[in-house]
């Protein structure tokens, strides 16, 4: 699942080719993920110049002159791709056509990628832009363990499956360790290590695939490492699963219960 470092990255592609452009069509090919009717889409957003193109927690937000907004889920497997003239992709669920024929296919071999029309803003804060002490205050009578807390959009905005083991791993801290009897300094080092993880990880994707809009492998990651047995400091990785998403995690991380 594409998240934040990666999001952040296609937002700015897609807008260095897109922002300023007028869609002339949007073909929705798959659309039993829809809450809005086909024809609301068209309605809204054909012949309406894109102004911006913006990352809200794992969403990308197409933001029109008008002021109406496509919302795109890619979810665990969705993807993008340029095209011109004819749409070749496979697994398509939707294309976005401008004036000056370009051509951006949307897909899913799943087919759970989700599109939303004026989509609803969350006030969860997002996982780049947390306020002064906020998980502080946010975890006290939370008893569930910090990884799902992490990742279920209540607390956080942005956090998937791949970076919350990483942010854990680098703050040192248990992906089971109940969320409520974490202590403040360890609180504030779980802060710190979301920021830290998250825009390193953005960083070196620039660094290798400054021109992507596609999910690339993670091979740079330290212990969300499926086809590793050691992170490269040597330790052992362990995997189970919490909440049903499998989870790669240190004997070395303290865990608090």
């Amino acid at each position: 699942m594409p998240e934040i470092p990666d999001l952040n990255i296609f937002s700015s592609n897609l807008a260095k080719r897109l922002v300023g452009k007028t869609l002339t069509a949007i073909h929705i090919l798959v659309p039993r993920k829809l809450k809005t009717p086909e024809t609301a889409f068209a309605a809204a957003l054909e012949g309406q110049q894109l102004v911006a193109i913006n990352r809200v927690g794992k969403q990308l937000y197409f933001v029109f002159k008008e002021g109406h907004v496509l919302g795109l889920h890619l979810m665990l497997y969705g993807a993008m791709h340029w095209y011109e003239g004819e749409n070749e992709n496979k697994f398509t669920i939707a294309e976005l056509e401008f004036a000056d024929g370009t051509g951006l296919a949307i897909t899913d071999w799943q087919k759970s990628v989700m599109l939303s029309l004026d989509p609803e803003i969350s006030k969860v804060p997002d996982a780049l832009a947390l306020p002064e002490g906020y998980l502080g205050t946010a975890l006290k009578k939370i008893s569930r363990p910090i990884k799902t807390v992490l990742t279920d959009g209540k607390v956080v905005q942005g956090i998937g499956n791949a970076y919350v083991d990483e942010i854990l791993y680098a703050a040192g801290l248990s992906p089971f360790s109940i969320a409520e009897k974490i202590p403040k300094n360890k609180i504030d080092v779980l802060t710190k290590a979301i920021k830290q993880v998250l825009t390193d990880a953005e960083a070196h994707i620039i660094k290798h695939f400054p021109d992507t809009i596609t999910e690339k492998e993670r091979d740079f990651l330290k212990v969300h490492l499926p086809k590793h047995k050691l992170t490269p400091k040597g330790e052992a990785i362990l995997v189970t699963e919490i909440a049903s998403r499998k989870t790669y995690y240190t004997e070395g991380q303290e865990l608090f219960e």
